[in-house]
């Protein structure tokens, strides 16, 4: 550069030119900076409502608070040197794909543990079926979620995979429709077979809801049956489904036994014929 070139009219000239980027590179900045701090105090509110643990809250916090100061700051330098940093970001963005593409799963993991942890469609605690797995939820992390499913088994089922399944929460339900099948005599007077049915749940299974009220419904002719469905409702705070549905089965088998209403079991008939004497 010619010294002799440099006066105090480019000085000035240069001076004014940059003002007004440097002015709006301050102003990128400072908004950004005000909703990284908006934004991070409406996730540790959130997080904190839903009794997440502070590890987790701090966690969320921090990367939502410098992942957005950290785009205000490119942008802000592409406000001072225009063009000067689209090489540095293409850069950046090569390189993030090349380290994305290799950790892909890590990163899949990672983002649906982080948005698992802010939606909660379930707790720890929590009975769920979810990915062909069904449980006790024992622990949620940011790579996997942890479980005991109920034949005993451990499983670590990555977030990924829990993300983008269909979650079943039977915690979240105080209400469960239990459904049991029953077949009775084809002579059976079936109308009586569905009173001593309904007075049999009401009056025998602890947790059965009044209200939707229990309902047979005779569905079809079986081989050697007639066959109906009793359907009742239970709270699940009072009596699990596997309880409400033993009694049910016990109190409906004890009744028709008073009753004398037969439930056979299919049954076939052999013929066998003699060989003819030659």
């Amino acid at each position: 550069m010619d010294l002799s070139q440099i006066t105090i009219e480019n000085i000035v000239t240069g001076l004014l030119d940059f003002l007004p980027r440097l002015g709006s590179a301050i102003l990128v900045f400072l908004i950004a900076r005000l909703i990284s701090s908006s934004v991070a105090r409406f996730i540790r509110r959130s997080m904190v409502a839903r009794k997440r643990e502070q590890e987790i809250i701090v966690l969320l916090e921090m990367l939502t608070r410098w992942g957005i100061l950290a785009l205000g700051i490119v942008l802000a330098l592409e406000q001072l040197a225009p063009g000067r940093f689209s090489s540095l970001i293409a850069g950046l963005g090569i390189a993030g794909f090349t380290i994305g593409f290799a950790l892909q799963d890590v990163a899949k993991n990672f983002v649906a543990g982080i948005l698992l942890l802010i939606q909660q469609p379930f707790e720890i605690g929590d009975e769920i079926e979810v990915a062909d797995f069904g449980g006790t939820v024992l622990d949620i992390s940011l790579r996997a979620t942890e479980m005991r499913t109920w034949d005993g088994r451990r499983v670590f089922i990555p977030n990924g995979d829990i993300f983008v399944s269909s979650i079943v929460n039977f915690s979240r339900a105080l209400r469960r429709r239990i459904e049991i099948p029953i077949g009775v005599a084809p002579d059976s007077d079936l109308d009586r077979v569905a009173r001593v049915t309904l007075d049999t749940i009401a009056g025998k299974v602890k947790a059965v809801l009044d209200d939707p009220a229990p309902q047979v419904a005779f569905s079809q002719f079986g081989e050697s049956t007639i066959d109906l469905k009793v359907y009742y409702w239970i709270d699940t705070g009072e009596a699990g489904v596997l309880q409400a549905q033993d009694e049910g089965v016990r109190a409906i088998k004890e009744a028709f036994e008073g009753q004398g209403i037969e439930m056979p079991y299919p049954t076939h008939t052999i013929l066998m014929a003699e060989e003819a004497r030659s």
